[in-house]
């Protein structure tokens, strides 16, 4: 399983406990860029599924009383990335939940473990340009606040892709098919992907 530590690989006590809360908690995780559909498609698996919703953003906004740009504002990124770490390990503890995280989440190393271990994590992937469409107008976006968003957008692709492709267990394009097919395509990947894991 793809983002499994060489120990656990190595070791099938620690690989059955790993495979047993990832399992056995329910949860399901996206990760992706910012408007690759994250949240549209974690309601809809939710929905279907009769789970639980979250949004991590919409955690931290709550928690705070204020908006992500405000506490990049006040904080800056590293301190809207603690917030991050905070909700989210909050959040994992639950079971049955459909998480959507931000697109950033899997940037510490502490995050990417926290979601590998307590639910199946399923990476979003969209093309830059599509990206931008989706985003452009979205004054809530404070990292793509600069001269030139799309560059901005690239420039985040290529770092956080390879961490994306790390974490997940499972990855699909979200590009142009409707959110209900896309949603029936995943809810079968991850049937599959649970299957698997059971017989290993």
């Amino acid at each position: 399983m793809r983002g499994m530590s060489s120990i656990a690989k190595n070791d099938p006590a620690s690989h059955l406990a790993e495979n047993s809360r990832k399992l056995l908690s329910g949860n399901l995780i996206l990760v992706g860029m910012m408007g690759s559909g994250k949240t549209t498609m974690g309601r809809a698996l939710a929905r279907h599924l009769g789970k639980a919703f979250a949004d991590s953003d919409e955690e931290i906004q709550k928690r705070t009383g204020v908006t992500i740009p405000h506490i990049f504002d006040i904080e800056g990124e590293a301190g809207f990335r603690q917030r991050e770490t905070i909700a989210l390990r909050d959040l994992l503890e639950r079971e049955n939940l459909v998480l959507a995280t931000g697109g950033g989440a899997v940037l510490k190393e502490q995050n990417r473990a926290l979601l590998q271990e307590n639910g199946i994590v399923i990476y979003l992937k969209a093309n830059v340009h599509d990206l931008w469409q989706r985003t452009r107008h979205d004054q809530n976006r404070p990292l793509l606040q600069t001269e030139d968003p799309h560059a901005k957008l690239a420039e985040l692709f290529r770092l956080r892709d390879p961490l994306y492709q790390q974490v997940s267990d499972i990855v699909v394009q979200s590009g142009k098919q409707n959110v209900n097919a896309l949603m029936l395509q995943l809810v079968e990947k991850i049937n599959a992907f649970s299957h698997t894991c059971q017989q290993e």
